[in-house]
């Protein structure tokens, strides 16, 4: 993470950039108040730092490890307020996803990982194994303390992680002053008020086909946006490509003609759930689970059209021609 608060002094812009969360994440924000500015920057640093700390799967000392390393022990673990926050927040993933996206799905992404090392798929033997230890209503719980009631269980907050560290640090902001600030951490976005010199923050939407370059362009304020997609992370097993994006219910990757999905909410979180869900779900299932799901719009790409709901075209910037 990086020490430095550079500001752009003909606008009024802080800008700030740092490695964290397995991805690049920026803040920008706009105040006149440097010593807000400071605490602010200090304050975000410090709750990602401890963040990612304490819910990093791929830290042995995380509270997720420790859950993880005693599935089927019959231990409890002590779970804090924090935590316990964090649990709530599982929750909506599963209940806004309908269930499609399971926190307890590592055992099939080390599945699929092991997969393509071996340049094998896995047998439908193995298949089974691995799905019959994603169940996240499973999971036992009472307040303050949690295990995982199977060996071989496990939790991981990829994918609704960084969402949540989004709209943390962005809601922090107003406790320093700051009411304009766009948080971007790997392409999880959310915009509350506008920069300098526009009424909104223009957001590029990634083309799916031509991954790295702009598809289309969103003004947004006062709102979060996330994309999903397998157009940037996958494997070739035996000449074929599989993506990250699993389905638990099946326990394949995901295998259809969807490109990507993008979805407007007011929470990033609640983006990148419907996003993530609709990808797995594929172009019409997962433009009408869009639809659906009140104070989000969205679009889906496939290599032959593309699937907006029915407002999304508001958050659209038309290109000058």
């Amino acid at each position: 993470m990086t020490d430095e608060l550079p500001k752009d002094l003909s606008v009024g812009l802080f800008k700030l950039k740092f490695q964290a969360l397995g991805t690049q994440c920026s803040i920008i924000f706009k105040t006149e108040a440097m010593e807000a500015a400071e605490a602010y920057r200090q304050a975000a640093l410090a709750w990602v730092k401890a963040f990612e700390a304490k819910y990093s799967r791929f830290r042995e000392d995380s509270l997720i490890s420790t859950i993880n390393q005693t599935a089927g022990d019959g231990d409890w673990i002590d779970l804090d307020e924090d935590a316990e926050t964090i649990l709530g927040m599982i929750d909506t993933v599963h209940s806004l996803s309908r269930g499609v996206l399971d926190p307890t799905s590592l055992p099939l992404t080390y599945l699929w990982k092991q997969a393509a090392e071996s340049g094998e798929e896995p047998s439908e033997s193995m298949l089974e194994k691995a799905r019959s230890l994603v169940r996240w209503s499973s999971v036992e719980r009472v307040r303050g303390q949690m295990r995982l009631p199977i060996r071989g269980m496990a939790l991981d907050l990829g994918g609704y992680g960084k969402e949540y560290a989004v709209d943390r640090v962005a809601d922090m902001a107003e406790e320093f002053g700051v009411r304009d600030v766009l948080v971007d951490f790997g392409r999880d976005i959310r915009a509350l008020g506008s920069p300098v010199d526009a009424p909104c923050w223009v957001i590029g939407v990634e083309d799916g086909a031509k991954p790295g370059e702009v598809w289309e362009r969103l003004g947004l304020t006062n709102r979060g946006v996330a994309s999903s997609g397998n157009y940037r992370r996958h494997v070739i097993i035996n000449g074929k490509a599989y993506g990250h994006l699993i389905d638990c219910r099946s326990g394949w990757p995901v295998r259809h003609d969807c490109q990507g999905a993008t979805v407007v909410s007011q929470r990033c979180l609640d983006a990148g759930i419907i996003a993530s869900t609709a990808f797995i779900l594929g172009p019409q299932d997962g433009l009408e689970l869009i639809e659906s799901t009140f104070g989000s719009e969205g679009t889906l790409q496939t290599s032959t059209r593309k699937l907006e709901s029915r407002s999304y075209h508001a958050y659209l910037i038309q290109e000058a021609s």
